[in-house]
């Protein structure tokens, strides 16, 4: 495994973020309309040159950007990512025509992305997905519907990905760029346990032409496949950013609130559980670090690496920003405090871009191949 360390231009460059995330960003999140596109967030952002290195950035740069903007703004975070999960198709698989087009817009924070691969019975299982592309003379008609489609129904374009060949499963699935003004084209806003801005999406004959390929015709999966590996380990660093505020939080709360006497710090209870959630952030922290320079590195055994990183970082979030409820007690609950913030936060992460059990599957799937293999 392709070992690793952060130089100290990297550590500087991540307490820079946060300072941005907590000092410029949160402001702006604060105004922002709950389950809408804030854009003058992304605009922000793009200001920043954040959206620039976001779609120049390897895995690891990723995951320092999301895990340092999510330390001092979940708002700003999810808003990058959301950019970089929507426009990553273009990136790898865009025509020239599409980078010139979008890529710019994208890096100045004016256009709006969005990731359509989720179908009402194409979760988990993405090679399932039905919306039907219907061939034409002139390209193929969209018709289907898409569900829990962050920046949706609001979005300037989305990466749509259809079925071009029936019974073909993973291979029968292109990749489309669709404006969001094509005609047959609508949406609707999801009101969610975190106010972001997810939608489902309707396709009604949607037109669209060989010009609107991402990559090839029925090789639209790999360029999922491919963004989702990258995004994956980067998920666990939204994590881990998460994770480490809470555990900010706790630190100076149970240092300063005193009960029985003395600092709650003082309490072995107390103590002992502040222990637990720090080892298990730098645990989850170096899980994702390892699975970005591997990625980086194009080693072989990425997709289990992601898998891993995604599925303890995820799972180890929800425990930290549990247990630091528990400590903070009936304040953390209060509406607009950050804990309460982060709890229903940190909920979602382990169930997009592959549920905690898809992770499990592919994790086991490869330890066993590689037994095979080697049997």
């Amino acid at each position: 495994m392709t070992a690793f360390s952060l130089d100290p231009a990297q550590t500087a460059w991540c307490e820079e973020l946060r300072a941005l995330a907590e000092q410029q960003l949160r402001p702006l999140a604060e105004k922002g309309e709950p389950g809408h596109v804030n854009r003058p967030l992304i605009a922000a952002l793009g200001e920043s040159g954040l959206l620039d290195r976001l779609l120049n950035s390897g895995a690891l740069d990723l995951c320092l950007l999301r895990e340092s903007l999510a330390r001092g703004c979940t708002e700003a975070e999810t808003a990058l990512a959301l950019q970089g999960l929507g426009t990553h198709p273009v990136v790898q698989a865009g025509t020239p025509a599409h980078r010139e087009r979008w890529l710019p817009e994208v890096r100045a924070g004016r256009a709006v992305a969005a990731f359509a691969l989720s179908e009402p019975g194409a979760g988990s299982d993405a090679a399932a997905l039905a919306l039907n592309a219907e061939r034409t003379f002139d390209g193929w008609r969209l018709t289907g519907e898409k569900c829990w489609i962050s920046n949706a129904p609001e979005a300037d374009f989305y990466t749509v990905f259809a079925r071009t060949t029936q019974g073909a499963g993973s291979r029968g699935v292109t990749a489309f760029l669709v404006p969001a003004d094509r005609p047959g084209l609508t949406g609707t806003a999801l009101d969610m346990l975190s106010p972001h801005p997810i939608g489902a999406l309707v396709l009604d004959g949607v037109p669209v032409t060989p010009d609107d390929v991402l990559g090839e015709p029925d090789r639209g999966f790999r360029v999922a496949m491919n963004t989702l590996n990258l995004f994956r380990p980067s998920v666990g660093a939204f994590a881990v950013g998460m994770a480490r505020a809470a555990l900010d939080a706790t630190v100076a709360y149970t240092a300063e609130r005193t009960a029985f006497g003395g600092p709650l710090k003082d309490l072995q209870a107390v103590s002992h559980q502040v222990a637990e959630m720090a080892t298990r952030t730098e645990a989850a922290r170096l899980l994702v670090y390892a699975a970005a320079a591997a990625y980086d590195a194009g080693e072989a055994g990425v997709p289990r690496r992601a898998a891993m990183a995604k599925l303890y970082a995820t799972e180890t979030a929800q425990y930290v920003v549990d247990t630091a409820v528990q400590l903070h007690g009936a304040r953390a609950l209060r509406r607009g405090h950050l804990l309460e913030h982060l709890y229903r936060e940190v909920r979602a992460p382990r169930i997009y871009e592959g549920a905690s059990e898809v992770q499990r599957t592919i994790i086991a799937k490869e330890l066993y191949a590689n037994q095979e293999a080697s049997a």
